[in-house]
């Protein structure tokens, strides 16, 4: 089975998904537990993202400029400091840290 096998038939599972999801009554998705669950479900998954898009590189653990960068992003998050002054932030960190190793 090729790459280009594999995407096919994710793709094909997503649409079936994303199908199936029409066909469950409003009345279900009204329901506050399923409400609350999915909105869990969501940050949920966007912080396991993060976390493999800054530890990961393939299959091992690497602690490089992404870690500060992704901490001070935190850092000024909890500040509520604007997204736009955030990431340039984040990416100064990154490149100095870079700069200096």
């Amino acid at each position: 089975m090729t790459t280009w096998h594999i995407i096919l038939l994710g793709s094909i599972a997503v649409l079936a998904l994303k199908a199936a999801g029409w066909l469950v009554p409003p009345k279900t998705l009204d329901h506050p537990a399923v409400a609350r669950t999915s909105d869990l479900l969501t940050a949920a998954l966007l912080a396991a993202l993060i976390c493999v898009q800054t530890f990961g590189a393939g299959q091992t653990l690497e602690l490089d400029a992404r870690l500060p960068a992704v901490a001070i992003a935190a850092g000024l998050y909890a500040l509520r400091v604007p997204f736009i002054i955030v990431v340039p932030a984040a990416a100064v960190v990154a490149a100095l840290i870079r700069l200096l190793t």
